[in-house]
């Protein structure tokens, strides 16, 4: 019995230390705690390997107990550990990312991952690592800081992008595959961004340039392609909770944020809870610099009378906070292992939103308006989305989504000592249907192709009331009041080849598409408009082909697109006073206006420890629409508000012109220490030579950065270029109250720049904290076009805890 007892230890002795030893270990991002997938672990000898799983679990029982185990990743740095180390770890791997991603994937070039250095368009993108160290407040603040692409500010609650001197409905916003831009969006500056709950972002991608080929009307400048967080299912059958809490305080605008996400899933279904609520106090600007944008005074009610008092800070931009709540609902079922369905809920609310740029107006030496804000801007979409992972004659993969918004926006403004507050309220409804597939056609050939169809519904009121007496009378409203509809199809399809023989990457496709507008005006007496209705059908027909060459550590790409944006309702309908003295209205004779684009980008990489990146283009616009003086009734000028006012509205003309150039690099100095930069130059003319209005000043930056275990920290400065009265377009030098003015009294964007230390430290895969001081001098500065002072010195704390 006693031998056949030690024969039987032996032997398990032997097994234990000559086999496997029945491990998993999981596998997270030092900095987010997010598990990550497709890691791979291997020992010194390679003769066993293990991957990791979605959920950042390896499956190590192949090694033995005297294995040194190596993880290796593209986008993260490799590290080897002894399996007593492992040990004292509780079988946990914190990665830190790499210096040069290897395999960095992106979406936005034809809805399907693909690798970057495979598209030959120039695509940004932002992860969620640059998102938790930069600390945004919103996601207009995200894409600031991600460098490569300027925003504009009206007011707090806002932010406009501006890509390649387009802006507004000239971009694409894009959320989780559905276009966001509705028939209302207009020319000028936008707020919508905000729509994106920056705290539930798992990454954005900025595809620039024309992506009409696969998006559609709009997308000139580029495409915002933003993707939120997605539920994700657990390996085994069994129950799963994770998720993420997080606090942040800013002191600028004395901001208080709150969010949680939860993750309850098996390996069926997954559900996803997120909600986030944010809260701004009037901003203070930097006390160091103009005086000229300092809050002197504004109006405030006094016993039922408009006072403009003096404000006791006039670095506190008075009448500028809002706060906002974000909720979102997701679930994802897995049919098998080929098919799954997701659905989404999405809602967002503001408070309402001071608009700043109005408020700091004057007529006649005093502030114009007493009150000029958006109305709660409510946004609710439901989106339903099946997807199909299994070999067809006609595809290998197919995606269908389908998705219902419901939009509100309201405009109110009082002007100063008059007691009717007028509000105009818009309503949209907005259907969508998209289908995308992708076929492997063999020899390193692929097919993308699909459609899209979306419909659009606007009703929108005009209303004043009496704040005294509650006495209400209607107005003209912003758009037809008898109601509007438009929609917008197309389909696409595009060719993609990867050489086998020579590293270089082909993709070209084409693009139909239809557009139509539909718009009543049930009471024309308040403009005597010659018409009671409208109605215009557009079509268009456009395409893309480049190319990728990758010869050793070399990518040289070339690109040539056309693009296309239909006239929408705030084109074609809108009655709505553009600036003082000035009446925009509607205009049913206006055609699709077109791109044409050409893109050049150079690439060379060292050693895997630095990257330099030059990418030119030049964009012609023709058929362009643009805002000029116009005819109603054979008239000049109208009545509007009470107010003579010059007739505009907008109309095809001529062309535009836009060119530049952007660089940028990053470079390791030492290990755990490297330095970012990046640069653009645009310019932009029309065909009377004058500078087009958004077209930003040279702007980039510059970042030391340092990485090393728990530990990231970034020194670094934004700045923006000037721009002379000269250069400002047109419609910039009626705005001389946004801007400062140079020694003639003329307008002009003064240059600026600021020094910012932002930094983060994980205690765990469970604790991350962040410290930012941004500002850091307390400079006083306006971004180009902006209505709003920039914050001065700005203090932040975050503190996120996973589970």
């Amino acid at each position: 019995m006693m031998k056949s007892t030690k024969a039987f230890l032996l032997f398990a002795l032997l097994f234990l230390t000559g086999s496997g030893f029945g491990q998993q270990l999981r596998i997270f991002d030092r900095q987010t705690g997010k598990a990550i997938a497709n890691v791979m672990v291997f020992n010194r000898a390679k003769t066993h390997s293990s991957l990791s799983s979605t959920q950042g679990i390896a499956d190590i029982s192949v090694f033995t107990v005297q294995d040194t185990l190596i993880f290796q990743h593209p986008s993260y740095q490799s590290v080897s550990f002894s399996f007593a180390l492992l040990k004292k770890h509780q079988f946990k791997v914190l990665l830190n990312e790499a210096f040069v991603d290897l395999n960095e994937v992106v979406v936005s070039a034809n809805k399907w991952e693909e690798k970057k250095n495979e598209i030959p368009n120039k695509i940004e993108l932002i992860n969620s690592r640059d998102i938790l160290l930069n600390n945004p407040a919103t996601s207009a603040d995200m894409l600031t800081r991600a460098g490569a692409v300027f925003v504009q500010k009206s007011q707090l609650g806002g932010g406009s992008p501006m890509i390649r001197g387009f802006a507004a409905n000239r971009i694409l916003f894009v959320v989780d595959g559905i276009r966001m831009n509705n028939a209302i969006y207009r020319s000028g500056n936008l707020q919508n961004i905000l729509q994106a709950d920056v705290n539930s972002i798992a990454s954005a991608e900025i595809i620039f340039g024309p992506g009409t080929n696969i998006y559609g009307s709009d997308a000139l400048g580029g495409v915002m392609d933003i993707h939120l967080l997605s539920p994700g299912l657990n390996k085994e059958n069994k129950w799963h909770t994770s998720g993420h809490l997080y606090g942040r305080l800013g002191s600028a605008a004395f901001e208080k944020s709150i969010h949680a996400d939860v993750n309850v899933a098996n390996n069926k279904i997954a559900f996803l809870t997120s909600v986030s609520f944010t809260d701004f106090s009037d901003l203070r600007m930097g006390r160091h610099g103009s005086n000229r944008f300092k809050r002197n005074e504004y109006v405030a009610r006094i016993g039922n009378i408009d006072s403009i008092v003096k404000n006791s800070n006039p670095y506190i931009q008075k009448y500028s906070g809002y706060s906002q709540l974000n909720f979102m609902q997701k679930l994802k079922f897995n049919f098998d292992s080929n098919s799954s369905l997701n659905l989404g809920f999405y809602y967002s609310r503001t408070s309402d939103v001071p608009r700043y740029d109005r408020l700091s107006q004057t007529s006649g030496g005093k502030l114009k308006y007493a009150q000029w804000y958006y109305g709660p801007q409510n946004w609710l979409m439901v989106r339903t989305g099946l997807t199909l992972h299994k070999k067809k004659k006609l595809y290998d993969q197919a995606r269908f989504t389908f998705a219902l918004q419901q939009i509100k926006e309201g405009r109110n403004d009082r002007k100063y000592r008059n007691d009717w507050l007028r509000q105009r309220l818009e309503k949209v409804t907005v259907l969508s249907v998209n289908a995308h597939f992708n076929k492997n056609i063999g020899k390193g050939q692929q097919l993308f192709y699909g459609g899209q169809w979306d419909f659009n519904k606007v009703n929108s009121t005009g209303v004043e009331k009496n704040i005294l007496t509650d006495e209400t009378a209607v107005i003209a409203s912003r758009y037809p009041d008898g109601g509007s509809k438009s929609h917008q199809a197309g389909i696409y399809f595009s060719y993609k080849k990867n050489f086998r023989k020579v590293p270089l990457s082909l993709l070209t496709g084409i693009r139909f598409s239809l557009s139509g507008l539909s718009s009543n005006f049930a009471d024309t007496s308040f403009y005597h408009l010659p018409y009671d209705q409208i109605g215009i059908n557009n079509q268009s027909v456009t395409g893309n082909a480049g190319l990728v060459y990758r010869p050793g550590q070399w990518q040289f790409s070339l690109n040539f697109s056309s693009g296309f944006r239909a006239p929408n309702l705030d084109d074609v309908a809108k009655i709505f006073d553009s600036e003082p003295g000035n009446v925009v209205v509607p205009n049913e004779h206006l055609k699709s206006e077109m791109l044409y684009n050409a893109d050049f980008g150079i690439k060379k990489s060292f050693w895997q420890k630095a990257d330099v990146e030059i990418s030119l283009f030049y964009a012609y616009l023709s058929n362009a629409m643009v805002r000029r003086d116009f005819l109603l009734n054979g008239q000049d000028s109208i009545v509007y508000d009470g107010q003579l006012s010059k007739v505009q509205a907008v109309v095809n003309t001529g062309y535009a012109r836009v060119y530049g150039v952007s660089f940028e690099s990053e470079m390791q100095i030492v290990k755990g220490l490297g330095l970012k930069s990046n640069l653009t130059y645009i310019k932009g003319k029309d065909d009377e030579n004058k500078a087009l209005r958004h077209v930003p000043p040279l702007y980039g930056s510059v970042v030391l950065f340092y990485e090393q275990s728990k530990l990231r920290m970034e020194l670094g400065t934004d700045f923006n270029g000037q721009i002379s009265y000269e250069n400002l377009a047109p419609s910039e030098q009626d705005k001389a109250y946004m801007y400062a003015l140079d020694n003639s009294g003329l307008p002009y964007s003064p240059a600026w720049w600021t020094l910012n230390l932002r930094g983060s430290y994980a205690f765990s895969e469970h604790m991350l904290t962040s410290l930012a001081m941004e500002n850091m001098f307390d400079k006083a500065y306006r971004p180009y076009s902006s209505g709003i002072s920039a914050p001065g010195v700005n203090f932040i704390l975050t503190l996120r805890y996973s589970f």
